[in-house]
């Protein structure tokens, strides 16, 4: 893979995507020259945790853009990231094919995630007006390593974390993917919550895919205890119990599939964070009522697959 840490051959989430990139397989995936990291100046932990990042992650100087908004509030205004966004887009190199937003607030743009409003702008016409769907996303599926190039859109991701401490060892377990494929499990919980376990359906699909290259554990139960080899987990609940218990394998990526995980410091359900404080280097999370919808979260068969074969979770 040459000289340098590749940047993203791991995979890293929208509604909000949260995370790290970790890296793994020699294939063709997202540069470090063509991810810009963005931090705020006037937040002390998203200037040390960008910083950081970039030198990490081998990102050339000229792709960490600063930018200055109020720190500490969940949500911002669309005329303020109208402004924001327009100083990114200013100042990102040429090259530029993806955004990764330092910091943990603001994790909302009014009715969109403020990854999603990075990635796409910010349109109403992908709010939600009830249990309906939205306008489907030309990034799924898509087969490039240029998004920005083919598509005209950046993906982006947060890196977040409850602190200084803990987004640099985020960081550093995505690096330390980088070293070797994904080894591990695959957890894929059928929960006895109905309304968000919608996914499990699809699991024994996830199975026959990758049965070959990682040990697939398909379980009929809420909760985890114990297991110490934990790539993937996925499951369907408010609040995910047993996590302090779990060992999580560098590039792990899970979720909860719930209607506010991505509501980072003052959901009324589990945060998405809590996934990273346990280990995991990817989780996901959406910050308006998305229904039980499966396309509004991560979809396993995809997800495992496209991982394992060397996409970025971000992709």
């Amino acid at each position: 893979s040459g000289d340098r840490p590749r940047l993203l051959r791991n995979r890293g989430l929208s509604p909000l995507l949260l995370l790290l990139l970790a890296a793994c397989l020699p294939a063709q995936a997202i540069e470090p020259e063509q991810l810009v990291v963005v931090v705020n100046t006037e937040d002390a932990q998203s200037r040390a945790l960008g910083d950081y990042y970039r030198e990490a992650r081998d990102l050339p100087r000229e792709n960490l853009v600063e930018v200055r908004f109020k720190p500490g509030q969940a949500q911002m205004s669309e005329a303020e990231f109208q402004r924001v966004r327009a100083e990114v887009d200013a100042r990102a190199p040429a090259t530029t094919q993806a955004y990764a937003l330092a910091w943990t607030l603001p994790f909302r743009v009014e009715c969109m995630s403020v990854t999603s409003a990075f990635a796409f702008g910010f349109d109403r016409a992908l709010c939600a007006d009830g249990c309906k769907p939205t306008r489907p996303s030309p990034l799924y599926r898509a087969k490039t390593r240029e998004p920005y190039t083919d598509l005209g859109i950046r993906p982006a991701m947060l890196l977040a974390a409850r602190d200084l401490t803990q987004g640099r060892a985020l960081v550093d377990r995505g690096v330390a993917a980088d070293r070797e494929p994904p080894s591990g499990g695959a957890y894929l919980m059928s929960t006895s919550d109905k309304n968000r376990n919608v996914r499990a359906a699809n699991y024994p699909v996830v199975e026959q895919l990758i049965g070959d290259r990682l040990k697939v554990h398909r379980l009929n139960q809420d909760a985890l205890y114990g297991a110490q080899d934990v790539m993937f987990y996925f499951t369907g609940l408010k609040d995910v119990k047993g996590l302090g218990t779990l060992g999580f394998r560098p590039g792990a990526v899970a979720d909860h599939l719930t209607s506010n995980g991505g509501m980072l410091k003052d959901s009324p359900q589990m945060s998405a964070l809590a996934w990273l404080t346990a280990g995991a280097t990817a989780s996901y999370g959406t910050v308006v009522e998305p229904c039980n919808f499966t396309q509004k979260f991560p979809d396993p068969v995809l997800l495992v697959d496209k991982y394992l074969a060397g996409e970025t979770v971000l992709e």
